[in-house]
């Protein structure tokens, strides 16, 4: 692999989607049934892609934005993050087809971009 291998995955899901609010009317004992489910298949993920994955991340919490006006409490949909290597930007997001985020954890996406070595100045 080369020194471009190395790929940022962002996991996404709206608070306020369809997905999130059916997930959110469950019963509690249900909801916790599914989460329990997604846990165990997240960390099955983690196993089957172990060779890949260079940082498991985990879930992030309250988003802060900083700019030259200040800092303020702001929300966005990102909810995770892990960083992969992989032979190519393809191959990287072959690695997240059919995840526990989507298919039983009510996020909605996951998104794969290749983090680029800092320009030589």
């Amino acid at each position: 692999m080369s020194t471009n291998d190395t790929y940022l995955a962002v996991f996404l899901g709206s608070k306020t989607s369809p997905r999130m609010q059916a997930w959110m009317a469950l019963p509690e004992a249900e909801r916790r049934v599914k989460e329990q489910e997604g846990i165990a298949a997240w960390k099955a993920w983690a196993e089957k892609h172990h060779a890949a994955v260079s940082v498991m991340g985990g879930p992030l919490g309250k988003t802060k934005r900083i700019t030259a006006r200040g800092v303020a409490d702001v929300s966005n949909e990102m909810g995770a993050f892990a960083v992969v290597r992989a032979e190519s930007h393809a191959a990287a997001a072959k690695l997240f087809e059919n995840h526990p985020h989507f298919t039983i954890f009510p996020g909605e996406s996951v998104e794969v971009m290749p983090i680029l070595p800092i320009p030589a100045g």
